[in-house]
């Protein structure tokens, strides 16, 4: 389930991984004045669209939330072992 909390840390990484991605695109050149920006912001931006694309199967540091299914179902499940 996608949350606000989920979203948020889900660009927050994005945003750290694009500056990672520039960054060592960055340090490829020997000198400043031959970085090739428009590698470097490409190099960026795929770097963040693939963190994106990899948070949509969750983050570790968002707790899973129950759908409202698996909520029901540890709700049959509790009652069936009070029953007990």
């Amino acid at each position: 389930m996608i949350t606000k909390e989920l979203i948020k840390a889900a660009l927050v990484r994005a945003a750290r991984t694009f500056a990672q991605g520039a960054l060592a695109a960055i340090g490829s050149e020997a000198l400043i004045s031959n970085v090739n920006w428009l590698t470097v912001l490409s190099t960026g931006a795929m770097a963040a669209i693939v963190s994106l694309l990899m948070s949509v199967a969750g983050l570790p540091e968002v707790p899973k939330r129950k759908d409202p299914a698996e909520l029901a179902l540890d709700e049959i499940i509790n009652e069936t072992e009070d029953a007990k």
